[in-house]
């Protein structure tokens, strides 16, 4: 097959989509690697170290999107790249559709294969590709969040883990999966008094079990998320419906009860975000005041650690993208079930219900499209 890797053209987005490893091992299955110049600096690899693992290097984004089978990227494609798609593409990536109907009706109309990597499902029902770019959300949304308490930042001035004779921050993380584990782990280890809330009872029971007395553990409900943000000085949004929109868990009214100069950081901006007003922003002017409430909503935190989240994302996505090139999108979604649920749209058809349920659209299941 023949695969390519785009630089990615969100602000502030310096992942890549494969790294020098990947292309050997495309290579060494017999596919053809093509690599727009340049696409890999941002995480850290020249394209000296691209050629060196057997990629052909492109001038530009449209001579590889043109020589391609299949595009391998790192976040959804922006509405200057909707032209380049064409049909039968194969487009493998983070899609977060979701919360973006018009990359979902550029996708139906561009009659692209589009494979998100956040809707994959593991043997397990995890989501592997998902994962990696939530364990490091989580570690970032501490470093991020402690950040933004400074005044400086709008903050309240308050140093997460005190010092003697001064109190610690109230860390409260509305979610216990993936990204809520690993802020937790950040939030515990700098020092903090910490606070997750969950609406499973094993999670819960299991956080409790690996935290103990380091943390304190809550069913998450209308009026406890309420309290929670009341008396917190940083706020994590770390919670995830796979495909589709976040519930907005955080309500605008609450604003008015939290301290001046907390914060909120919404790691699930990327399918909407957990607060009523949550709105994207870049890593360059990351932040913006509500109510006196400083809000922190980098659309692809990741992005700001690049060769750490390249590294960690590719390592998932590899397997599933030699088993596509391999085999098709079809052959390998039948062979792979759990990739199966990865396809979001499929030659003009809308093959995830929960981005069909979020839009009102007409959904198809995949399966009766793979024969």
């Amino acid at each position: 097959m023949k695969v390519g890797c785009v630089k990615e053209v969100k602000k502030y987005e310096f992942r890549v989509g494969l790294t020098p490893d990947n292309v050997k091992e495309y290579v060494a299955h017999g596919h053809v690697v093509y690599l727009e110049a340049g696409a890999g600096v941002g995480s850290g690899f020249g394209d000296d170290d691209y050629v060196q693992a057997g990629a052909v290097i492109l001038p530009d984004a449209k001579s590889v999107w043109d020589a391609s089978e299949m595009i391998v990227k790192v976040k959804e494609p922006l509405e200057e790249e909707y032209g380049l798609m064409r049909e039968d593409q194969i487009i493998y990536t983070y899609l977060h559709l979701a919360a973006n109907r018009p990359l979902t009706e550029a996708l139906l109309t561009r009659k692209t294969r589009a494979v998100a990597y956040e809707t994959i499902r593991g043997e397990s029902g995890d989501l592997p590709l998902l994962r990696p770019m939530s364990e490091v959300a989580g570690r970032l949304s501490i470093q991020e969040g402690a950040k933004c308490l400074e005044n400086h930042m709008g903050g309240i001035g308050l140093l997460l883990s005190g010092v003697p004779g001064v109190r610690r921050a109230n860390v409260v993380i509305l979610g216990g999966g993936v990204v809520g584990i690993n802020a937790c782990k950040m939030a515990v280890g700098l020092g903090a008094n910490v606070f997750i809330l969950d609406t499973s009872l094993n999670r819960l029971a299991y956080l409790d079990d690996i935290f103990g007395q380091q943390i304190t553990t809550l069913y998450s409900s209308a009026g406890e998320i309420e309290r929670a943000v009341a008396m917190a000085d940083l706020v994590i949004g770390a919670v995830l419906i796979p495909g589709a929109a976040t519930p907005k868990l955080i309500k605008r009214e609450y604003l008015k009860g939290m301290k001046q100069g907390s914060v909120i950081v919404d790691v699930a901006v990327d399918q909407g975000g957990c607060c009523e007003t949550t709105k994207a922003t870049y890593h360059d002017n990351p932040t913006f005041v509500v109510d006196g409430v400083v809000h922190y909503c980098v659309a692809n935190m990741p992005g700001g650690v690049s060769h750490t989240s390249t590294i960690a994302l590719t390592n998932a996505t590899l397997r599933y993208g030699l088993l596509i090139a391999e085999k098709g999108i079809e052959g390998a979604s039948i062979s792979n079930p759990g990739l199966m649920l990865g396809v979001n749209c499929y030659k003009g058809q809308l093959t995830c219900k929960e981005v069909a349920e979020c839009f009102g659209l007409d959904y198809v299941d995949p399966s009766s499209l793979m024969q």
